[in-house]
C-alpha cells in the first residue's frame, strides 16, 4: 500500500508571472525554478542518504521558499513539517515526513500543463 498525498496547488503566482511578464519569459523563470527545485531535492536526498542532517535547514528552507512562489503549497508546506522535525530532533517524525516529501516532490515538479494553461 502505498500514500496517495492530495497536492493542493494555487495558480495565482503562476497566472501573475504570465500576466506581468508574457508567456514566453514566465515559461523560462517557471522552468528555471522547476528546475532549481528539482536540483534542491536532489542535494536533500543526498544529504539523508549520507546521514548529514546537521545542515538541512538552510536547503529546506530554500525548497519551500521556491515552492511557495509556484504556489506549490502541499510542497511548501512538507518542506516546513520537516525542518520542524529536526528542530526538534524527532527521528522517527522525520523518517515519515521525509517519506512524504520525496512523494510530493515528485508529483509536485512534474510539469502541468493544466495549471499553465490556466494562468494565460
Amino acid at each position: 500500500m502505498r500514500p496517495k498525498d492530495q497536492l493542493r496547488q494555487n495558480a495565482e503566482p503562476v497566472a501573475a508571472l504570465y500576466r506581468d511578464l508574457g508567456t514566453a519569459q514566465a515559461e523560462q523563470i517557471i522552468m528555471r525554478v522547476l528546475g532549481e527545485l528539482a536540483l534542491t531535492m536532489s542535494g536533500l536526498a543526498a544529504q539523508v542518504r549520507a546521514h548529514e542532517m546537521q545542515d538541512l535547514a538552510r536547503p529546506l528552507r530554500r525548497l519551500q521558499r521556491m515552492s511557495d512562489q509556484l504556489g506549490l503549497i502541499s510542497l511548501a508546506q512538507v518542506a516546513g513539517d520537516l525542518r520542524l522535525c529536526l528542530d526538534r530532533r524527532d527521528d522517527t517524525a522525520f523518517a515519515a515526513i521525509w517519506a512524504r516529501l520525496l512523494r510530493v516532490a515528485e508529483r509536485s515538479l512534474v510539469i502541468d500543463r493544466n495549471l499553465l494553461d490556466q494562468s494565460v
